[in-house]
Parts: C-alpha cells; structure tokens; sequence
C-alpha cells in the first residue's frame, strides 16, 4: 500500500470502537494510492476539451469529454518555457493527452495532470516521440547551453553507422576531399530494427572509451518514423548527453528532426552536411593562407617604406643640425701649417744654440787637455784619479792615459 494511515493522528470512537480519520489523511491517502497506480500513472487518454481557462501563471485548467463522461485537467507551465502542446488546446477541439491521475485535496476532486497534448489521430509513436521529447526537454538535455563547440581542426573523427551503407561512404567522400589530414574511425552499428539503439549506444561509448576522438558523428540516411525510430530511444539520447566528445547528429534529411537531433551538439541536416560541418574545407584553408601571406607582406611592405621615410627624414635632420666639418678641416689645414711653421722654427733656434755650445763643450773635453802633452792618472786597483802626491805610495800600480791610449806604470 503507497500510503499508510498514520494511527498516532487518528482516534478510535467510543461507541463503535472504530478508527477515525481526518480528512486530510484520507484525501493524502487516495491520492499516494491513485499516483502509485501504475496505469493511472502513464495514462493516454483522448476526448474534447471544453471549459478551457488560462491562469495568470501560465496553467492551464480544462475539461476533457466524451458523449457522457468528463475528467477535470490540469497542465502546469513547463518549467523551461517548453510548450508541450500546450498551445494547441481549444474548445471544442478533440486531442490525445498524456498524464497521470490524481487528487486535488483542497477541493477533493480526481484530476488528469497533462504533460503532453497531441491532435486526435496521431500515432502511436509519434505520440511517444512527443511524450519523451517533453520529458527530456524539461530535465535539460536540450538546453543550448550546454551544447559544445565543435574543434577547428580535429584529428580523429568517430562515425557511428553502418558499415555497410552509403552513408558511410558518403561521408568518407565528404571528410577525404575537404580535409585529408582527419583520420576516420568507424564502430559500426544497425541504425534500424530492434536492435539498432543499443548498438547505436556501444558505438558512442567505444569511441568515447578511446579517449582521443575529436568529434563524433551519428549518421543513418532518410526513412520513416518508424525506420528512424532507434534515434528517438531514450538510451540513444542519453548516450549522446554523456559523450565525452562533442556529438554531430546527421540523420535522415532535412525535414526529419530525430531525438538525437535536439541532443546532439550540432544537427546536421544530412549525413553528408554532418561530415561537412565536422572539418574545415582545405581548399578554403589554402585560400585563407594566402590572403593571410598577400597580407603580411603587404603589412611589411607599408611597415618597411614607413621606417624608410622614417630614416630619410631623420637623415635630413642630422645633416640640417650637424656641425660644419669643411670649415673645420680648413681650420684644421690653418693649425696644421701654423704648427709646423712654428716646429720648424723652434727646431732652427735650437740648432743655433746647440751649435753654440760646440766649442765650450770641446774646450772642456778632457781629451783635448791630453793632446796638449797632458796625462791623466789613476790607481789601477780602484780606478780613483790622481790628483795628489799624498795619494800615491811607493811600489802602488798606476795607469797613466794621455791621447792615443793608456799604459801601466808603478810609482817609486
């Protein structure tokens, strides 16, 4: 039982011995048990709307019926701003609702709580495509914000499909002529049948378990609701939601817009546009190169004839405020002739005194003494001059020089 009346906010009535309950007990009572009801919690039901009213918060209050019967409901604003068909409810109108059915203890009354609204005759699984679509869109898992960029020049790029397709092909075509430099790794899977969503979910945990993807892309080629259903599979889109890698979606064609479409990253409208959105165009890239090059050489042409202008000018300057060296070689040819003059008239001067001290030099030349019959005596042993008898004992050794040479002699 999902509710369990509590005996400690109750009394047992004094003449019949009976439990008595509060009202509150008992409408929380029926409304635990008619939530926990698993048909009444995932109800479609279909009928016309009437007595539709709007509240200032954005609820929407109406009544759903039938040729004899009526349910109250209730469709609160979605919390994301989502509509959820919302928007399409009038009077009058026939539509396939889903919700669960519960109470409303303040007035005691058993009501629908929509959380999804589809025109009457739509099918069965496009009334469960809304109905997930509703659900994941309100727990986040197509907010734009956290959609991720995709790499500029990516290395490795993951490919979940199948093997043995077109679409593979097509988008190895795609990859090889825009940029070969990516390298391709498939995991292949079955994008059809019953088995395709749990293969289409392997695929995006391998490549992620390698751990050097890029991008990844999941691709399948156009189909029915039916064909394309494992890429509306809740597995499916939350596979894509825990990628590690950044998720492009390329399923179907343009018009089909898939589950894995609003998860995905980036959606693309074909396989083909998938690989082209996954990598830059080498052509392009090549043509960018160049202008980018015609560019940086025409920013250093007009940087080069701006520091030239720049030299020339500042040359001017220099030769405008420089000193003027020809009037100061001049000067200097002026001083330089001056000075020699005057050297050599030093030197004329000089030599005129230094031939006058000719003859007093040779009058005092102690050799011309000699010539005049004069010697000059020294003792041998020392080499002292002789200029005193008291100088010279007998027997002492002498050396006696006069004007041709020297000889010995010894004092008696």
């Amino acid at each position: 039982m999902p509710y369990a009346l509590c005996p400690h906010v109750c009394y047992t009535h004094p003449m019949t011995s009976a439990t008595v309950y509060t009202v509150a007990q008992v409408a929380a009572y029926l409304r635990e048990s008619l939530e926990a009801d698993p048909f009444l919690g995932d109800l479609w039901v279909s009928g016309e709307v009437s007595n539709l009213t709007r509240s200032a918060a954005g609820h929407m209050y109406f009544t759903l019926k039938d040729a004899q019967n009526q349910l109250r409901c209730v469709m609160f604003r979605a919390p994301r701003g989502g509509d959820r068909g919302a928007s399409l409810l009038r009077n009058g109108d026939a539509f396939i609702l889903h919700g669960k059915v519960s109470l409303y203890p303040a007035r005691g009354e058993l009501q629908v709580q929509v959380d999804l609204v589809q025109p009457s005759g739509a099918g069965a699984l496009q009334l469960e495509y809304e109905r997930l679509k509703a659900r994941l869109e309100e727990e986040g898992l197509f907010d734009p914000s956290r959609k991720r960029p995709l790499p500029h020049f990516p290395r490795r790029i993951g490919v979940v499909t199948s093997p043995t397709g077109a679409v593979f092909h097509d988008i190895c075509n795609v990859l090889g002529r825009r940029y070969p430099l990516a390298e391709v790794v498939l995991a292949p899977a079955l994008v059809q049948g019953s088995g395709a969503a749990p293969e289409i979910v392997g695929g995006l945990r391998s490549l992620n378990d390698l751990g050097d993807i890029d991008v990844i892309i999941v691709a399948r080629g156009g189909g029915s609701l039916e064909e394309l259903w494992p890429f509306h599979e809740e597995a499916v889109a939350r596979a894509i939601y825990a990628s590690a890698a950044p998720v492009i979606s390329g399923v179907g064609h343009e018009t089909d817009v898939t589950i894995a479409d609003l998860v995905a990253d980036v959606r693309a409208p074909t396989p083909s546009a998938a690989a082209e959105i996954a990598v830059p165009d080498a052509a392009q890239l090549r043509r960018q190169v160049a202008a980018f090059q015609q560019a940086a050489l025409g920013s250093l042409e007009r940087a080069l004839d701006q520091r030239r202008q720049l030299v020339e000018a500042l040359a001017g300057q220099l030769r405008r405020s420089s000193p003027p060296v020809h009037t100061f070689q001049q000067r200097v040819d002026d001083l330089t002739q001056a000075l020699g003059r005057g050297l050599s008239q030093s030197l004329a001067l000089s030599r005129e005194r230094f031939l006058g001290l000719e003859p007093r030099l040779r009058a005092l030349d102690p050799l011309a003494v000699l010539d005049r019959g004069y010697a000059y005596v020294q003792l041998a042993e020392s080499g002292a001059p002789v200029s005193r008898v008291a100088q010279v004992h007998p027997g002492d050794a002498l050396k006696v020089t006069v004007s041709d040479g020297a000889f010995p002699a010894q004092a008696v």
